[in-house]
């Protein structure tokens, strides 16, 4: 069990900068993009013609690239339990009422609030998504909770958060691209502000790591190694469609975001050793010896999932999401 009272302590010495970490990594609200700047305009005579083109090039998307931008919006939508979870963290106070980690998890969650948002509205008016099934999925979703591995662990949360934002970035920066590529230029926008805001929340949650490691290297060094021991779950990991078990869904989307090369084993990889390379783990000093043997650990560990990964083949069948209209 980690000691929640050095937890604590550690949490209330960088809650002092928290001023300062949402001014450097969070956008003021009068200033940010909102929805409707990518949306089509209702009133605008040029309405049906938006309208149109959205829905011609839905059409013409690929199915497993489709299914993933669905996942993603689901995924975004899902954000009720993330802000409940990081609110309950150790160190976390939500009754506090001057600047402190409750006002950054409430920041955050405002930003994060954008993207479904945003990908709903986008997909109602697509016309080729059955929305009743992909509302469904969303509320199970949320009904459903999760199990990230981290407990109320502030550490363990920050490791979580860093891996799962940068997740998240790419994902809907390669929806992006590969929209782009196809010519469908307000999809392609509309990811691409989506990736740039998880891309600065992902350096938000690895500075809060690398302060951690500054003054409690040997803890947040064995944090990390429990988190990679028990692998990333991605935060929608226990989704399930209509008639379905929750979880049983999962495998189906994460097969789907592997085969049109959205998301995949790889990626995982080398987020791992991005984020190596960004707290510098092989370099940090000062650990007692658990910590050292964790951080030998850590550093041998993409190697071994690269091995893994080099002998795992992604099945080519598609499944048939009732997302979809037939």
């Amino acid at each position: 069990m980690y000691q929640k009272l050095v937890r604590k302590e550690v949490m209330g010495i960088l809650e002092k900068e928290v001023g300062s970490f949402l001014d450097k990594f969070l956008t003021p609200i009068e200033k940010i993009w909102q929805p409707s700047d990518y949306l089509p305009d209702p009133s605008s005579s040029e309405f049906k013609y938006d309208l149109e083109e959205i829905q011609t090039f839905a059409r013409e998307m690929p199915y497993d690239l489709f299914v993933t931008l669905i996942g993603d919006c689901i995924t975004e939508e899902a954000l009720p339990s993330y802000e409940s979870w990081l609110m309950g963290v150790d160190g976390v106070d939500q009754e506090q009422r001057e600047v402190g980690w409750a006002h950054w998890v409430r920041a955050w969650t405002a930003e994060e609030n954008r993207h479904g948002d945003l990908l709903s509205k986008y997909l109602y008016l697509c016309g080729r998504v059955n929305m009743r099934e992909v509302e469904v999925t969303t509320q199970y979703l949320i009904n459903d909770g999760f199990d990230l591995g981290t407990s109320m662990d502030p550490y363990r949360n920050f490791i979580y958060t860093s891996f799962q934002e940068t997740a998240t970035n790419i994902s809907h920066r390669r929806v992006g691209t590969l929209a782009k590529q196809s010519g469908n230029g307000k999809l392609a926008k509309m990811c691409g502000v989506i990736a740039a805001d998880e891309a600065r929340h992902a350096k938000a949650y690895k500075h809060f790591v690398a302060k951690i490691l500054e003054i409690d290297p040997s803890e947040m060094i064995l944090a990390f190694e429990d988190m990679m021991r028990k692998k990333i779950v991605m935060p929608a990991h226990m989704m399930r469609q209509s008639g379905q078990k929750a979880g049983e869904l999962w495998g189906h989307f994460s097969d789907a975001a592997q085969r049109c090369m959205v998301y995949t084993g790889q990626d995982y990889i080398n987020i791992m050793k991005e984020l190596l390379d960004e707290w510098k783990i092989e370099h940090v000093k000062g650990l007692n010896e658990k910590a050292e043997k964790a951080q030998e650990y850590l550093m041998k560990l993409p190697a071994r999932l690269q091995k893994i990964t080099d002998r795992i083949s992604t099945p080519d069948l598609q499944f048939q999401f009732s997302w979809v209209k037939s």
